[in-house]
């Protein structure tokens, strides 16, 4: 399998029809493919070896969606950079996978010179922006204008196609080696599992340096779509393009949908086009999701399960998100394994366990990465005999469906018991004080930890409506067993959200165990 195959039957199937809708420009998947063959010709004129790391920084854009398929065209490796990092985390991307080369657009620009310092390899940097190409760069345009296009080098399934870095938040980030294969699964399983027809009109409004944003372009690629492409996600703006553009599918992070639904400017009148909503990366609050519901009733919802060292592992489908599914339980199920996605639940020995017996969820597949890169050690204790430990708490039921608990660094120990913050934040994002909230395991001398959850107060709530622990405590056990409901609250502006769309529990942890000497990531 190859990553190229998406634009040669997409050229084969519908040469006239649009491929790329970004701002005022239209590409069709003729035109597309004439460009990705050039940019490929250019970028080994200036010396791109085979199986060479060629980074890009930029925001979505038509260039970034070139440049997805003319590295592989051009036998070369991506380095999609998480465009939140500082700029000691993109230098460490650029050291750690040998870059000579870097694609950056106008946003990154202007820190290129203080990048040089950090990266003495970096050879050549490529502006891919729409001013004047800055001193000492090499014009993305110009570069394709000045190259023939040549024949598509065309790699192997087992061949790497990216190493993508994850993490950051605690030490230094790591290169997750995806193949061809890799990808490919992502996108077929999507396409076979998610239910969107052929042709869709597909918003990438989520960042496409992370591996769902890049996994759901696949899919849409491999579905024959059209890409409406926004550089950022801005509320108004996706409402506005969704209605001007007739946007029928999207992927958005959970906390994208509670934005949306929270901006003044909603209309679900403007979502009269939309057939599906993916989402992905991290959960969905259960007030998320009965809004949005509520909100957008002929909205398909499906959730897409899965991480950045192996792409999909389960799709939750549309069936799991109706009313019904609340009632039995099922909506919060993360949905049943791939078509070539293997899932098994162990224990801390790594031994299998009964159906409905939490422990960590392994996945064994074409879809697992090949490793982390440099780092071996690393790699043979996250991969065991095959199976990928992902880290994520969880269990399956007798019907066969995955049920995410928590992630188990996150599980807090409270007076012996285990407690799963998701479990907590399922109750918690219920109150009609609450906007979002993340609960986290706080010290504690009588009880090793106590549950604290902060809080993103409702924007429409008055504002004498206080609310107090004491409350909070009344509402929550209603639903959960009195040691698992908040003993501790803190209001805050806005949660800490890493790139992916994730919140920083390590960030929310640190003012309160920085003084410990037990240290909880």
């Amino acid at each position: 399998m190859n990553l190229t195959q998406l634009l040669h039957r997409n050229v084969l199937l519908r040469p006239e029809q649009e491929a790329i809708c970004y701002q005022n420009q239209s590409l069709t998947y003729r035109e597309l493919t004439k460009r990705v063959a050039c940019l490929a010709g250019g970028l080994r004129n200036i010396g791109l070896k085979e199986g060479e790391c060629l980074p890009l920084l930029s925001m979505n854009s038509c260039r970034y969606l070139e440049y997805i398929f003319a590295i592989p065209w051009a036998a070369g490796v991506y380095n999609l950079i998480n465009t939140r990092w500082s700029i000691a985390e993109i230098a460490y991307s650029l050291v750690d996978s040998g870059a000579r080369f870097l694609v950056v657009d106008d946003t990154f620009s202007p820190i290129v010179t203080e990048i040089k310092k950090k990266v003495p390899l970096l050879e050549c940097v490529i502006y891919a922006g729409d001013n004047e190409c800055p001193e000492g760069m090499v014009s993305y345009e110009g570069l394709m204008a000045e190259s023939d296009p040549i024949e598509d080098m065309y790699r192997n399934g087992d061949d790497l196609a990216g190493i993508f870095y994850t993490g950051g938040t605690t030490g230094s980030p790591k290169g997750v080696m995806l193949s061809h294969t890799n990808l490919m699964v992502f996108a077929i399983t999507g396409a076979q599992m998610t239910g969107l027809s052929n042709e869709p009109r597909w918003l990438n409004c989520a960042p496409l340096f992370h591996i769902a944003g890049l996994g759901m372009l696949l899919m849409s690629f491999l579905l024959g779509g059209s890409q409406i492409i926004l550089s950022a996600f801005i509320p108004a703006k996706v409402m506005k393009i969704i209605q001007e553009k007739r946007v029928s599918d999207m992927l958005l992070i959970p906390t994208m949908l509670q934005m949306l639904m929270d901006d003044p400017a909603f209309n679900k009148d403007n979502f009269n086009s939309v057939q599906n909503i993916i989402y992905g990366a991290s959960p969905m609050p259960l007030g998320t999701i009965k809004k949005a519901l509520e909100e957008l009733p002929k909205v398909g919802f499906v959730q897409g399960y899965g991480m950045t060292e192996c792409g999909l592992i389960s799709i939750s489908s549309k069936s799991h998100h109706i009313y019904e599914a609340i009632e039995s339980g099922k909506i919060r199920s993360a949905g049943i394994p791939g078509i070539v996605q293997q899932v098994r639940i162990v224990d801390g020995q790594g031994c299998s366990v009964p159906a409905g017996t939490v422990g960590e969820i392994t996945v064994r597949g074409p879809n697992v990465m090949a490793g982390y890169w440099g780092k071996p050690e690393l790699t043979q204790k996250t991969i065991i005999n095959g199976w990928l430990h992902t880290g994520d708490g969880g269990y399956i039921d007798e019907q066969g469906d995955i049920f995410v608990v928590d992630r188990v660094k996150d599980m807090i120990i409270s007076g012996g018991e285990n407690i799963y913050s998701s479990e907590v934040e399922t109750i918690v994002s219920q109150h009609p004080n609450v906007a979002q909230c993340a609960v986290i395991g706080i010290p504690s001398t009588e009880w090793g930890e106590t549950v604290h959850v902060v809080i993103v107060p409702d924007p429409n709530i008055e504002k004498d409506d206080s609310l107090t622990i004491e409350k909070l405590r009344r509402f929550c056990k209603e639903y959960i067993a009195g040691y698992k409901c908040p003993r501790s609250f803190a209001f805050i502006d806005a949660l800490p959200i890493s790139g992916a769309g994730k919140i920083l529990k390590t960030e929310l942890r640190k003012p309160y165990w920085k003084d410990c000497e037990v240290q909880v990531s």
